[in-house]
């Protein structure tokens, strides 16, 4: 028969494995189910000022992004040609996501993310506000981590758009997505 004490032991190891299953290994950013990494979407109290948390994030390939509305009417689309003529800045042989309005605090959105490189990302609203996100996925390659306007004179782009100034000011580098894992504003 276990004591109480041996009870306690154990019933705090199992609550600690249970705790520590839910973070991303060597970041210490709580994850929900394993391989699922969440970025909330934000907003101040008057919707002037709004962003997503984290901004950038490094991932490995297979893992599932899970956006969650916390504030204010959001959506995360990624930057390619079918949504909206928005230039291409996901890689090419990935599948583009436009989750469509979060309207609801808690409204939820997931990508699973197999091919490797920069998946550049924005909210519909408030792109001009510069409300955008970077993912890496595994290895840094592919129009995301190319000049913003590395496809002018490209055949078949004539008609795709730019990404807007604001935008391009808030992405996070690269090189500091690489070596923190995670960015915050």
């Amino acid at each position: 028969m276990q004591t109480r004490r041996e009870f306690l032991v154990a019933a705090g190891l199992a609550l600690t494995g249970l705790g520590l299953s839910g973070m991303v290994p060597g970041h210490g950013l709580a994850a929900g189910p394993p391989g699922v990494v969440p970025i909330r979407m934000r907003s101040d109290p008057s919707g002037a000022r709004v962003w997503f948390d984290p901004i950038g994030i490094y991932i490995r390939p297979g893992q599932t992004v899970r956006w969650v509305a916390a504030e204010n009417v959001h959506t995360t689309t990624a930057y390619h040609p079918h949504n909206d003529h928005h230039s291409l800045r996901i890689p090419e042989k990935a599948v583009p996501w436009n989750s469509g309005y979060l309207v609801n605090p808690g409204d939820r959105f997931e990508v699973t993310l197999t091919v490797e490189g920069v998946y550049d990302y924005y909210c519909i609203p408030h792109e001009m506000a510069g409300m955008v996100g970077r993912i890496i996925v595994g290895k840094p390659t592919g129009p995301g981590s190319m000049p913003f306007d590395y496809y002018r004179g490209r055949a078949g782009a004539e008609n795709w758009l730019p990404v807007p100034e604001a935008a391009q000011k808030a992405f996070p580098g690269i090189d500091r997505i690489m070596r923190e894992k995670i960015v915050r504003l």
